[in-house]
Order: C-alpha cells, then structure tokens, then sequence
C-alpha cells in the first residue's frame, strides 16, 4: 500500500465503534488502546447491520506465523488498524471441510480435498432469501460454472485454481442453475460494492498455500485497498481476512490469525475468546437477520468486536 493509501485507510480505521459509521474527522480518543472483550454469554449478542461483508480466505498457517510476522507487513498494519480474533480455529482438515463449513455450517461429512457434489442448504441460499447478493470472487476460475478441480491463467494471469478451496460450485443447487453459478466470478470481475457479500479465494500462490507469506502479503497489498478506500467499506462495511487452517505440519495449536477491519471496530481490540468459522458464518447470520445453518446453531458471534451495537 502506498503512503497516500495507509494514510486514507488509518482515517478510515481510527474511530469509535458505534452502531453508524462516524465521520471521518473524529478521531480515535487520547489514550484509547488495545481491549480485550468479556464472555458473550451466548450467540445473540447484538451485531451491526453491516452495508457489505467481504472474506478473504488465505492457507494454511498458523496463528503464530502471521502475528505480528516480520515478513508480512501488511497484514500486521491490518490488525494494527483493525481487531484481532486470537483463539479463532478451524474446523477439519485438510483444506476443503474448513470453506465448506464456512458457506454452509457443516463440514458436510467430507473429509478430503476431492470435487464432491452436495445436497444441503447454505449461506447463498438464505441471502438470496433475504434479497441480498452474493458473489465469490476465486482468481483464475475460468466462467460458465467452470466445475472442474483446477485451472490456470485466464483473465486473472497467471495462478492456479482449486475448486477445493471455492465451495459455491460443489453445491447441486447452485452448480446446476446457470443464473445462480453466474455468481461466481474471477477476480478480474471484482468490484467492491457489486454485492452484498463478497467470499474472495486468491489462487495458490496468493493464499499462501504454494508460496511464502511475504507473496501473500504482497497480493493483499495490492487488493485489500480496493475494498477498504471504497465507499461501500466506508458505509459500515465489514472485511474479514481469515485462515483456512492451520499450519497442517504443526502440532497442537489449531489458531489461525483471523482479523477484522471495519469502520465500526474499534482500533486495537484483542479477543480472547474461543471462536471457529461457524462463530464468523453465525454472525454474518444474525447481522443480517438471517437463521443459523447445523453446526453454526451452536455457535457464538464475534459481537464483542462491536461493543456500540
């Protein structure tokens, strides 16, 4: 990010939480800093109405590699100007359960990275319900409900596809309605405000599954800009940039960095409590009125980001 934009996006970031975005010239207050939210007591906590919801889903590491990573500035200045989930897990292994129970609140019994074509109700399903849009947004995916597991090149550039890490087309209601697959878009189509809620899947190399940290950080310099000097961002909107899993060669920990940058967050808020991608599907859920889905039932919401809601 250039100067000029780092300067735009902290004028962005640096206010108050409140139910209504606040205007840009409020600042921050003296001496407000990193806050750590108490228990939620549950899944109802109040969450805002927020205009657009954009996820960015990268690969594969593990919390302690992206806090406060060395080689990953940009994400650090993310969760400098935003919140930062610290006990946020995924929910399978390997790659594949984790998207699929971020779009539909179940792993769906899959347990592998092969195509699966799945019977069930998810998140596209209840926001068209809702007369919300959707789109999902994975680079080098080429168009016409495109069903296989690879690709390369296209309008993107270079990179690879996975459909293993795009779940909209493995759902029969979708991959076999032509109006509803169109849905799905490369990242050359992406544009901020297009929909309502935007799940953005970066090739291979930009998710940082087949290349470094420092590559990843790079691609996201380059497009979170796009969504955070928007005026859709500035509306209320909500980014989420989040971690498939982790490091699947670690031991023990789970956590995966999963940051929120929002102009209703308040600057340097820290949360301990334990969340997975079902807490961050039940509060797209309840934010936008919609009901749970299996295993998001269970859930908590992330609400303590929020606290003027």
């Amino acid at each position: 990010m250039t100067g000029v934009a780092l300067i735009a996006a902290a004028c962005v970031f640096g206010k108050e939480a409140s139910p209504t975005p606040a205007p840009p010239s409020v600042p921050l207050p003296t001496g407000a800093g990193p806050s750590v939210a108490p228990s939620l007591g549950g899944p109802t906590a109040k969450l805002p109405v927020f205009s657009h919801i954009w996820v960015i889903v990268l690969e594969n590491k593990s919390y302690d590699a992206i806090e406060d990573s060395q080689v990953a500035p940009f994400l650090s200045g993310l969760i400098a100007q935003g919140g930062l989930a610290t006990a946020y897990s995924g929910v399978g292994r390997p790659s594949q359960p984790n998207y699929l129970a971020l779009f539909s609140g179940s792993t769906q019994g899959v347990t592998d990275d092969a195509s699966h074509d799945i019977d069930a109700p998810n998140l596209a399903d209840q926001l068209e319900a809702a007369s919300r849009t959707w789109g999902e947004y994975a680079e080098n995916v080429p168009a016409d409900c495109f069903p296989g597991e690879t690709a390369f090149g296209g309008p993107d550039g270079a990179g690879e596809y996975a459909r293993k890490h795009a779940p909209a087309i493995s759902f029969d209601s979708i991959r076999s309605d032509p109006a509803r697959c169109a849905n799905i878009h490369d990242l050359a189509a992406f544009e901020p405000g297009a929909v309502d809620y935007a799940l953005i899947i970066p090739n291979l190399c930009h998710d940082m599954h087949d290349c470094s940290i420092p590559d990843g950080d790079a691609w996201l310099s380059g497009f979170v800009p796009k969504i955070t000097s928007s005026a859709a961002f500035r509306d209320g909107g909500l980014l989420v940039v989040t971690f498939d899993e982790s490091d699947p060669h670690a031991q023990g920990d789970a956590r995966v960095a999963t940051i929120l940058v929002s102009p209703l967050v308040k600057v340097g808020t820290r949360s301990k409590i334990e969340h997975d991608h079902y807490s961050l599907l039940r509060s797209i859920q309840d934010a936008w009125g919609l009901d749970c889905l299996a295993d998001s039932c269970r859930a908590n919401t992330l609400a303590e980001f929020f606290p003027g809601s």
